[in-house]
């Protein structure tokens, strides 16, 4: 199962050159990755360990225009997993983006095993 997440752009997103800034176009999955991960308790403590983005197409400003951000795992390691994320305009995906996540434990600074509870809420998230 791939979960879905509206995001919408603002005027202040494209560049000098008309079209969404990278960095920018980032935070829209970052704002879609915490959505899919929703850990409000902060139960499930993460880092962001490794990003690897293709642009696509350009993506572009529109007045009120809600896009789409597909997000699905695709590993699911022991003590880290990978996300996919694409980001979709017209139809199109404009970015897809491979981000490895790693369970963290934040008192000891170190890395720790995946738990059975984040293996299962993210487990439903792991696409074949």
């Amino acid at each position: 199962m791939r979960h879905e997440h509206s995001v919408q752009l603002r005027w202040s997103d494209p560049d000098s050159l008309g079209h969404v800034n990278h960095a920018r176009a980032l935070s829209l999955l970052e704002d879609a990755r915490t959505a899919m991960l929703g850990d409000p308790e902060g139960q499930f403590p993460l880092i962001l360990a490794r990003l690897e983005a293709d642009y696509l197409r350009q993506l572009y400003y529109r007045v009120g225009e809600r896009l789409a951000v597909f997000t699905g795992v695709v590993r699911l390691g022991g003590k880290s997993f990978t996300v996919r994320q694409e980001l979709v305009q017209d139809g199109e995906v404009a970015i897809r983006a491979d981000i490895v996540m790693v369970t963290y434990d934040f008192a000891a600074d170190t890395s720790r095993p995946i738990s059975d509870a984040e293996r299962e809420r993210w487990g439903r998230y792991l696409e074949p």
